[in-house]
């Protein structure tokens, strides 16, 4: 069964934003390497390669359902920040836009009775419950670091918050 064309418009749309976001991580991590801040780095850098992945599910699910692909250009990201705080503040921005952008989704689904996408979108909504989660703890636990005492995010990070660095992430060199 091919989805609406309204909801196959939506979902390319939606292909560009997560686009958007993956590009907006990559610019942040690059913001954080050259801070010599590898955890952040590799937190957002793997960040930016999970939002690639949910284009890439996008577009799987609509070859399946009979649509057509047309990627969307996407805005160069916003690579200057000015602390910590503005560049995961950006972030934890970038999470709520999403969001609404998924509940559209999910809304036009639902008034196209299109119950296929509708399971297929279930699973974003979960993903931006963990994504709005994440950025939320992270933004706090840079702001009670404070601008001037950003070491112990890393150390966060490190312990309990992120993933342990990888050999061949851009964070450390390979």
């Amino acid at each position: 069964m091919k989805a609406s064309d309204e909801l196959i418009a939506a979902l390319n749309a939606q292909v560009g934003h997560e686009l958007a976001a993956s590009h907006q991580y990559v610019a942040i991590a690059a913001y954080f390497d050259a801070e010599a801040l590898p955890q952040l780095a590799h937190f957002f850098y793997r960040q930016a390669d999970e939002e690639r992945e949910h284009a890439m599910k996008i577009v799987k699910f609509l070859l399946d359902v009979g649509g057509a692909v047309e990627i969307p250009a996407v805005p160069a990201p916003r690579a200057a920040f000015d602390s910590v705080e503005a560049a995961v503040g950006l972030a934890v921005e970038n999470e709520e836009r999403v969001t609404g952008q998924i509940y559209e989704l999910v809304e036009r689904a639902r008034d196209d009775k299109d119950y296929i996408a509708m399971k297929f979108l279930d699973w974003f909504v979960d993903e931006q419950r963990e994504e709005m989660a994440t950025m939320g703890a992270l933004l706090q636990v840079v702001r009670r670091a404070g601008p001037d005492n950003i070491l112990p995010v890393e150390d966060y990070l490190a312990r309990s918050g992120g993933p342990p660095l990888e050999s061949g992430t851009p964070a450390d060199g390979g």
